[in-house]
């Protein structure tokens, strides 16, 4: 079992910044993402990262947000610049253990409001 906690979410406005943190309670050994879900819509991949630090993008937040992850704290990160209101969502960290197996944080919520 491993048990994810994020922290980080908030109120911020537009144009403002917020640098998510997903914390595991063992050692983290392969892919790390973040989804979000927002009102009324199904949850999607915001940004992936491999266990050799490869990262994916969704096209929506490329070059505003970035994902990393630090192996010694088991915890990865998600730097997020010039937010924008349509990213106000729940945002879920998510652990994949291959083949097949799923872990989900409790969310944490982000607001992009003036």
């Amino acid at each position: 079992q491993v048990q994810l906690v994020e922290s980080g979410g908030g109120l911020v406005q537009p144009g403002g910044s917020l640098r998510l943190s997903c914390a595991a309670s063992r050692s983290i050994r392969s892919t790390m993402g973040w989804y979000r879900q927002a009102p009324g819509k199904q949850r999607e991949l915001v940004a992936q990262v491999t266990s050799g630090g490869t990262t994916n993008y969704a096209d929506s937040v490329k070059g505003r947000f970035t994902i990393s992850r630090d192996n010694a704290k088991n915890t990865v990160y998600l730097q997020m610049n010039s937010l924008k209101p349509e990213d106000t969502a729940v945002y879920y960290c998510r652990y994949d253990v291959p083949p097949s197996y799923v872990y989900w944080g409790q969310g944490t919520q982000v607001t992009v409001s003036s």
